[in-house]
């Protein structure tokens, strides 16, 4: 699916707006297909682009890679003469480069559900660090969350050397569609944009910040290292997204097949269930979640 532009009548930023990065995330897809329509009567200045599919392969398969087996939020700046996740990550790292804010919208998946967070990076310019402090505090969700600066091939590192403020969102992620989070992740785009007062008529609906967290630790939002798993099994849950834990406290439980062990598996630390492994099948070192101190 190609960028919809929306343009308004008086000059201002233009803000761009991605879903569909990876392929089984589908509540950003739903979310800016009604944003592009309900942005056509409220855009009061500037310019709005969306793209509701970014990584087309991995939509249609379902998947969070490409047919490829490249992941785009690790391909970015892409190579137009490449395979097809390497041509979508050079279409969108364009697109970014022709905006001056941009806003990437995700949830967990099959693999993870999230507790709501809107995150960016810790950037190194601090006029940029600061206008994304803002962007996420307007989107609206419950943690706002900045990491380090140093992870390469997503869009936000596109954005982050070309000094272009950013944030990305995490919302759930196993299916079905989840109507709450496609209409969070609509008020907290027209949140944003009345933050750059582009809205008509716009009142922002922000809901109360229950926790800021900034860390600089390397690969701090790197989901995939965290809480992995001790053996191939079965994954079965015993804490959930937003839970406050304790180190030593039970997370979950693994059922090791065809020998049939039991593995319990303890929180490694205190702090917020940042996430949690949704998909019951696990392989060995693969991530069970993770835990946020706040």
């Amino acid at each position: 699916m190609c960028e919809i532009e929306i343009q308004s009548a008086q000059e201002g930023p233009t803000l761009l707006i991605l879903a569909g990065v990876h392929g089984d995330e589908y509540e950003p897809i739903l979310a800016a297909i009604e944003l592009s329509a309900i942005l056509k009567d409220k855009l009061k200045k500037g310019t709005v682009v969306i793209l509701p599919v970014v990584n087309k392969s991995a939509y249609y398969a379902g998947t969070r890679c490409g047919t490829d087996g490249l992941d785009l939020a690790r391909s970015c700046p892409g190579n137009s003469s490449g395979s097809s996740t390497l041509q979508d990550a050079a279409n969108v790292s364009k697109l970014i480069l022709e905006c001056d804010y941009l806003i990437d919208l995700h949830t967990g998946g099959q693999l993870f559900d999230l507790f709501p967070l809107a995150g960016y990076m810790l950037h190194p310019n601090k006029t940029v660090l600061a206008e994304q402090r803002k962007m996420a505090k307007a989107f609206g969700l419950p943690l706002v969350w900045g990491t380090d600066a140093l992870p390469e091939g997503r869009t936000l590192s596109i954005a982050r050397d070309a000094n272009i403020p950013a944030i990305y969102v995490e919302y759930a992620g196993p299916g079905p569609v989840k109507v709450n989070v496609v209409n969070s992740y609509i008020h907290g785009c027209l949140n944003v944009l009345a933050l750059f007062d582009m809205l008509e008529d716009y009142r922002s609906e922000v809901n109360d910040i229950q926790y800021t967290v900034e860390d600089h630790e390397p690969d701090s939002g790197f989901l995939q290292q965290k809480m992995l798993s001790p053996a191939d099994g079965i994954f079965v849950p015993k804490v959930f997204p937003g839970e406050i834990v304790k180190k030593g406290q039970l997370w979950g439980l693994i059922y090791a097949l065809p020998i049939i062990e039991t593995h319990q598996v303890y929180a490694d630390a205190d702090g917020l269930v940042l996430f949690i492994r949704s998909q019951p099948r696990v392989n060995k070192e693969e991530s069970l979640g993770g835990i946020l101190s706040v």
